[in-house]
């Protein structure tokens, strides 16, 4: 219509770039959650948990196996948990 060229994939990218703009490394959230847990990191995934951008960070203690979610903005950690699903 106005020659933007506009499209679900352009779309994307913006907002892929935008949401990489404004929030915090993998590697800050993975020092943030071993300040809370020390241990071994097994995994690190960025997702949304209720409308919130989350690292959700798995760390292997001795005790076993804990997630911690860092909000991917602030840093804030928002929840530490034992895990006993491995998957």
């Amino acid at each position: 219509m106005f020659g933007f060229g506009y499209n679900n994939y352009n779309y994307y990218w913006l907002w892929d770039n935008y949401r990489r703009s404004y929030r915090i490394s993998s590697e800050a959230a993975v020092q943030i959650a071993l300040q809370q847990v020390p241990g071994q990191v097994i995994k690190v995934e960025l997702d949304y948990d209720n409308g919130v951008l989350v690292y959700e960070i798995d760390i292997l203690t001795v005790s076993g196996v804990y997630e911690v979610r860092v909000h991917a903005v602030t840093g804030q950690v928002l929840k530490v948990e034992q895990d006993f699903d491995l998957d």
